[in-house]
């Protein structure tokens, strides 16, 4: 981490409420000078909205250099602010539910889990049972005390892999910043229609799609989105790829692999038909029933220790079986 993104716990101040269990420990980063305190807030602590943290300061929770400040100030950088959150509020209570999770690394600080294809991460519209973050909240209750239960980026539904888990405040802070910092490695193993003959990036912005509002598009006024990929395995209509995410844009890799003409085998929303390819293989391609991606490695900087640690996620069966059999024809 950066010099400008210290965060820490530290003992409360005998003036605050001392029901509050963490302390968030930062100076303000150069590149937020001139903001309203609560604007630069906002974007440092993206876990609560800038509403929540205005209240906040309104209720004597945030001191800025040690004194008690206003939502409007402003700030110049380099200042030091501590925030003591009120973790009991919860605009909407997730129930715990005994799912099973394949923990892959566990300890007081994070938890990495293989999550499987099929598995909501968060709940939602239509989704508010029997998702990880349901699951998570049984395996390790104090998690409610964790906004979002800790879980600090996603997995489309049927996208399988590796995901990390803070299980403190501190913890997430310090994760989603590394998110944000681009030091969080993250690669996927994705088989794509078509054959890809090299190695490549696509680094084109990533948005709403302007029309069908399910969907993600390339577009100018998406957010910045890169993705490097390189070829593992020619096969038979089709070509395994690292995919590497440099940023994490929702649908990144389907959208950035659509768009050079390479769609992930499966893919319900950015699909593509199997071309030049016998019949035999084309119903073996089009069968699957989700997008072939599977979130393979995880890197970071452990928020607890400051060590660098590395997972990798075995493929899934339902992809390894496909591999298998498309291996029985010559590309």
């Amino acid at each position: 981490m950066k010099p400008g993104d210290h965060y820490s716990a530290k003992p409360l101040p005998t003036s605050w409420d001392r029901n509050c269990e963490s302390i968030i420990d930062l100076l303000i980063p150069m590149n937020c000078a001139g903001m309203r305190l609560d604007q630069a807030l906002a974007r440092l602590l993206p876990d609560w909205s800038r509403s929540r943290i205005q209240t906040w300061i309104a209720q004597e929770r945030v001191k800025l250099d040690n004194q008690l400040c206003t939502a409007k100030q402003k700030v110049w950088g380099n200042e030091h602010v501590l925030v003591c959150p009120d973790l009991t509020e919860s605009p909407t209570v997730h129930s715990a539910e005994a799912i099973a999770l394949n923990i892959i690394h566990e300890d007081d600080t994070i938890l990495v889990v293989d999550k499987p294809a099929g598995m909501v991460v968060h709940p939602g519209n239509g989704n508010r049972q029997g998702t990880l973050l349901n699951a998570l909240l049984h395996h390790a209750p104090q998690l409610e005390n964790v906004p979002r239960a800790g879980i600090v980026h996603r997995l489309d539904k049927d996208t399988s892999g590796l995901l990390i888990i803070a299980k403190t405040v501190e913890a997430q802070f310090q994760l989603v910043r590394q998110l944000q910092q681009r030091t969080v490695k993250r690669d996927y193993l994705a088989l794509v229609l078509g054959q890809v003959n090299s190695n490549g990036t696509v680094d084109a912005p990533v948005g709403r799609h302007p029309v069908h509002r399910t969907k993600m598009a390339i577009t100018s006024r998406g957010k910045t989105a890169r993705t490097h990929y390189k070829l593992v395995e020619s096969l038979a209509g089709c070509s395994l790829l690292q995919c590497s995410l440099e940023t994490g844009r929702t649908h990144q890799i389907r959208v950035h692999m659509h768009s050079i003409h390479h769609p992930l085998v499966g893919d319900p929303v950015y699909s593509g038909k199997p071309r030049k390819i016998s019949a035999e293989i084309g119903q073996l391609l089009t069968a699957f029933p989700r997008q072939a991606l599977h979130a393979w490695q995880l890197a970071l900087i452990h928020p607890g220790n400051a060590h660098e640690m590395r997972w990798q996620s075995e493929l899934p069966n339902d992809l390894a079986a496909l591999l298998n059999q498309l291996r029985h024809y010559r590309p």
